[in-house]
């Protein structure tokens, strides 16, 4: 599992917070390991590409109401995924690119995220993206359980 996102700019680190919350209720699980990849850019391939299963966890630009709730399947993340705060700064596009073209993606991938309601300069979160987090921890969660279980 991956929590992506800068957490100095308020919702752009729901990936970040999401993961930090995360690290208790899964401590038990056992063969699943939380990456805390912040905005690492291409030094994210190796965790990407040396998984089967794999959970991005990021604040996502869809265009939707800020608040949103959005799953995306391993086809859509590349077009969704990551909200650069820079012109210079490698997205997760990027790294999903790459690990295309080596023909590395996991097999089985999933990006859960919230449109973010600000991306304003601050360590906290909106409250409109705060009060959905056990909603979107839940969709998370689930997913782990479908996937052990096969489906």
């Amino acid at each position: 599992m991956l929590g992506i996102g800068n957490t100095l700019h308020s919702d752009e680190g729901t990936g970040i917070h999401v993961l930090n919350r995360l690290r208790t209720a899964l401590q038990d699980v056992p063969n699943l390991e939380l990456v805390d990849g912040s905005t690492e850019g291409m030094q994210l391939l190796g965790p990407v590409e040396d998984t089967d299963q794999l959970i991005i966890i990021d604040a996502i630009n869809a265009g939707e109401e800020p608040g949103t709730l959005i799953t995306l399947n391993k086809n859509q993340i590349p077009s969704f995924s990551g909200i650069k705060m820079s012109v210079h700064q490698i997205g997760f596009q990027e790294v999903v690119s790459a690990a295309q073209l080596r023909d590395r993606l996991p097999e089985k991938m999933v990006m859960f995220g919230i449109q973010p309601a600000s991306l304003k300069l601050g360590t906290e979160l909106s409250k409109t993206v705060e009060q959905l987090l056990p909603e979107l921890i839940e969709r998370i969660k689930k997913q782990i359980r479908d996937w052990r279980e096969g489906q």
